[in-house]
């Protein structure tokens, strides 16, 4: 029976400890979502120092996440843990698309390279409404040069075709991201017409000045 109690004993040590430690992760992945949300936020803003501010927090965030796993890997690969790292990988590379930055590598993150490519892909929806934002002004060669870049992500997302227990359900995404680029090309298309009509309308209006009144 002492044997027994010793069993008991160690096994609710063990269950309090891993509770602890995943109590305390689902508050760091919580605070990492926030913060990621608030950088991309930010950038679209405009406010680049604050947004580059938010990435560094959100980065040391990931840092913690990773060190207080270390001992836990079932834990930091739990689907809330990477859920929230996808979060800052997004957050990561939509101010590097929007700044036209060289892009981060899954190795400089220090991430996974499928939490990496599932932020990536979820960085699509956060460039069409970049594209959005600047079409509101008109036409613009900065929207064009969004497009063409959610373009080659999409590209590259459709060629990973493995299993979604290797890429974390990216198939999915995948589609998501062909549906929300085709909306993007038909916005930008429609916006272009109608800078061309309004060019066309100008010319008109100054060879005939008597007709436009």
């Amino acid at each position: 029976m002492n044997e027994f109690n010793e069993i008991v004993e160690s096994t609710r040590k063990v269950f309090d400890e891993r509770t602890k430690v995943r109590d305390a992760a689902l508050v760091q992945a919580r605070q990492l979502t926030r913060v990621s949300a608030l950088t991309i936020r930010a950038i679209h803003r405009g406010d680049k120092d604050e947004a580059h501010g938010l990435l560094n927090e959100a980065r040391q965030l990931v840092l913690t996440l990773q060190r207080e796993l270390a001992d836990y890997p079932d834990l930091y690969h739990a689907g809330y843990t990477q859920d929230a790292i996808k979060e800052f990988a997004e957050a990561s590379l939509t101010c590097a698309l929007i700044e036209n930055r060289r892009l981060p590598r899954p190795e400089e993150l220090e991430i996974e390279h499928a939490t990496y490519v599932n932020g990536m892909a979820e960085a699509i929806g956060e460039l069409r409404r970049r594209c959005l934002d600047i079409l509101r002004q008109g036409y613009s060669v900065e929207a064009e040069r969004l497009l063409n870049t959610m373009d080659e992500i999409y590209n590259f997302l459709v060629t990973l075709d493995y299993p979604d227990a290797i890429t974390n359900g990216l198939r999915r995404q995948t589609d998501l991201v062909r549906g929300i680029i085709e909306r993007t090309r038909a916005d930008l298309t429609l916006s272009l017409r109608e800078q061309h009509l309004q060019e066309a309308l100008q010319r008109f209006s100054e060879k005939y000045p008597g007709l436009a009144e």
